[in-house]
């Protein structure tokens, strides 16, 4: 028996995990998003999946409502090539973000930090990683 069940494309595969980081980082239910975009939060499932393709106004619609332009679903996709002279650590350091806002501590870290309104006290959390970081490579 041919079995018929098309793989998703894995542009369809990133965008989708595009969306659910933003949407994970905003602190969004799969169900509010639905909502926003009258749709049940399956739907949500499958577009972040990569199992349905998202089509070009619901992917605008997506990114008004996850407040970044609609490159953001495409950085760092499968195949792209780069123009320019971007380099090699330009496009690591990038994912590196993206790893860590994918991952819990991360995650956490942002959502915390974006509350905080006092520049001068943002900066200082920010001096403070920074010594630490180094205090860590200096063992």
């Amino acid at each position: 028996m041919i079995e018929n069940k098309k793989k998703p494309n894995p542009i369809d595969i990133h965008v989708g995990s595009r969306i659910r980081l933003r949407r994970t980082m905003l602190g969004m239910s799969q169900e509010k998003l639905g909502e926003s975009l009258g749709i049940t939060f399956q739907q949500i499932q499958k577009y972040e999946k990569g199992t349905n393709r998202v089509g070009a106004s619901r992917l605008q619609n997506i990114s008004n409502i996850l407040t970044v332009p609609v490159s953001f679903f495409f950085e760092d996709a499968p195949g792209e090539q780069s123009s320019g002279s971007a380099g090699m650590a330009e496009a690591s350091s990038s994912n590196y973000v993206v790893d860590f806002l994918s991952s819990s501590e991360g995650l956490q870290l942002n959502r915390a930090f974006v509350k905080i309104a006092d520049p001068k006290v943002r900066r200082k959390i920010v001096d403070l990683v920074k010594a630490l970081g180094a205090e860590a490579d200096a063992e």
